[in-house]
């Protein structure tokens, strides 16, 4: 006995009666007609058995670790690339991902390795390209193909190649799914075979992801949940600057970051990030002050930037780069309540030094005092650090990694280090920490106190 079912062919959901429209992803003209047998008598599954194992007769011995030919990526994964994992290496077109893994993959093959890569986008021709202008001189092996059979059949060659880089996943076609390539079906099917293969094999196997408008890695969000590893790739196109994160890996530690710079080479990774934002600071100017960001678990020195300017519209305006809008618009309500700057008159320009985005609530404190600093027209310290997240009533608060942060300011000479009051700071008695407890406080300091009077 048989039955008639249709099948969405772009996220592969199933209905009872032909639809033009697709209830679930929203497509049109996707749903197709399928034969499906009824199988219930096949529900009748013979008996079979299973042997668990003891955690103390697993033997790691036979577990490869391999290195990717670079100490600070490998410190960045935990301790190099394990045999059988599956990494998803996402970020937004343009931003570098395909130079990346070239140079790792090259970087791997230095080591004694074997590598492919695999473009469903590019010719052979384009990546031999690429490689010439990023002057690559380890040989690696190359294929340009969208068909998954193909690709499983070398994972399960005797010669399987030690790394294998797929750019990327939404190209790649599962010849006997229905679906377009780069559907929901496409991506989830060819993900959970790849995994499968691969996990039997003393192999490593990076996709390449692309990124949607909303930021998300494309397909379904199972894809994270089917890998081991998650690595994203933030950063501007216009900019030089990148930074790698991982925001999940089965086999080291989670949020790692990594500082990547763009040159006519490829990507660097930069070795020491703490103040390679600030190289090009003017700490002369109004409107410039240092703050402390925890990028995973690393903390950096950024550069917050202000311009505070009288209105001539009735409607002042506010705008963000490397910093979310909305935040802006709470701390400028809490500085005009809190400490009656007229900045309802003012239009309001905000930005991140070096063209990089936070998230960090704990530069609040530097955002603040930028903006107090472009008001009044004065330049902070030279070497003065704020960071504290900033609550609605004017309250300073503490964040996560305080105590690294505390210890980077110190290492780098910064004074005077203005921070929350939190529990770690009351140990330490130096005079150039400063701990406050609301923005109030802020008026002990010079570019406030000065001109307070005035305003």
């Amino acid at each position: 006995m048989s039955k008639t079912r249709y099948r969405c062919t772009n996220c592969n959901a199933q209905f009872l009666k032909w639809l033009g429209q697709c209830p679930r992803c929203g497509k049109w003209g996707t749903i197709k007609e399928i034969d499906e047998e009824n199988k219930s008598d096949s529900l009748i599954k013979k008996e079979t058995y299973v042997n668990p194992i003891l955690i103390s007769e697993i033997s790691q011995e036979k577990l490869k670790i391999f290195s990717s030919g670079s100490e600070s990526f490998d410190n960045f994964l935990g301790n190099g690339m394990v045999q059988g994992s599956v990494i998803l290496f996402a970020g937004e077109p343009g931003v570098g991902k395909s130079t990346f893994l070239m140079q790792l993959i090259a970087g791997f093959v230095g080591r004694g390795h074997t590598g492919l890569y695999i473009s469903g986008e590019e010719s052979i021709h384009q990546i031999k390209l690429r490689c010439e202008r990023l002057k690559i001189q380890n040989d690696f092996h190359i294929l340009c193909t969208q068909n998954l059979d193909d690709v499983i059949s070398i994972i399960r060659s005797k010669n399987c190649p030690e790394l294998i880089v797929i750019d990327s996943i939404q190209t790649i076609k599962c010849p006997d799914i229905p679906g377009i390539i780069g559907g929901v079906s496409q991506i989830k099917e060819a993900t959970g075979r790849l995994y499968e293969e691969v996990k039997n094999r003393d192999a490593v196997l990076i996709l390449v992801s692309h990124i949607t408008k909303d930021g998300q890695i494309a397909g379904p969000k199972a894809l994270e949940h089917m890998v081991d590893v998650v690595l994203y790739v933030e950063g501007d196109r216009i900019s030089s600057y990148r930074i790698l994160k991982i925001t999940k890996n089965r086999f080291g530690p989670c949020n790692n970051i990594l500082v990547l710079e763009m040159g006519e080479k490829g990507l660097k990774i930069v070795k020491d990030p703490s103040t390679f934002f600030l190289t090009t600071r003017d700490s002369k100017a109004s409107g410039s002050s240092l703050t402390m960001a925890m990028e995973g678990q690393r903390p950096l020195v950024i550069e917050v930037q202000a311009l505070v300017t009288k209105s001539f519209s009735p409607n002042p305006r506010r705008t963000s780069l490397g910093v979310d809008i909305n935040r802006i618009y709470l701390l400028l309500a809490i500085l005009e309540k809190r400490l009656g700057l007229r900045l309802s008159e003012m239009d309001v320009y905000v930005k991140i030094g070096a063209g990089i985005k936070i998230t960090d609530p704990g530069i609040d404190l530097g955002l603040i005092s930028a903006i107090i600093s472009s008001y009044f027209d004065i330049p902070l310290p030279e070497s003065a650090i704020f960071w504290g997240e900033v609550d609605l009533n004017g309250h300073v608060r503490s964040t996560f990694g305080e105590e690294k942060k505390l210890a980077q300011a110190t290492t780098l000479k910064f004074s005077p280090i203005v921070c929350p009051n939190s529990p770690p700071l009351k140990k330490i008695a130096q005079k150039d920490i400063n701990p406050i407890t609301n923005i109030y406080e802020l008026t002990r300091f010079n570019f406030l106190q000065s001109k307070s009077k005035s305003h």
